[in-house]
């Protein structure tokens, strides 16, 4: 199955930015393959405002979450993998979804049972 991730990002954008409100990323800077303006970055962490005003050429895709926008007057291509999303909600209101960071890794199929199936045995009862 694909994730749901991606989905509820996407949606929830669309009805923050339906409801004239300003949609806002959390983000993990950590993860390795972010790019991100560094001069942001607290604890490890960066918020960005996705409203269509204030980038260019937004693509939420399934792996990843990438724009063009100013910072200090510089432009720049901001890459957000989906796995560093930490959150997505309006700022004016704070109405969103804060995503589990500690399921990233999880599948979402159970794994394979490790032990062989038994077979029914027979036994005299006297």
């Amino acid at each position: 199955m694909t994730p749901l991730k991606p989905y509820l990002i996407r949606s929830i954008y669309e009805w923050i930015i339906d409801n004239d409100l300003t949609p806002y990323l959390l983000v993990d800077a950590e993860n390795s393959h972010a790019i991100l303006p560094s001069q942001l970055i607290e604890d490890g962490k960066i918020l960005l405002n996705v409203r269509p005003e204030a980038i260019q050429g937004l693509t939420l895709g399934n792996q990843e979450i990438e724009f063009n926008a100013r910072f200090s007057g510089k432009p720049m291509h901001i890459v957000v993998p989906i796995a560093a999303v930490m959150a997505i909600y309006a700022k004016e209101n704070g109405k969103g979804m804060i995503f589990d960071q500690e399921d990233e890794g999880a599948d979402e199929t159970p794994p394979p049972e490790s032990k062989p199936p038994t077979r029914p045995t027979l036994r005299i009862v006297k």
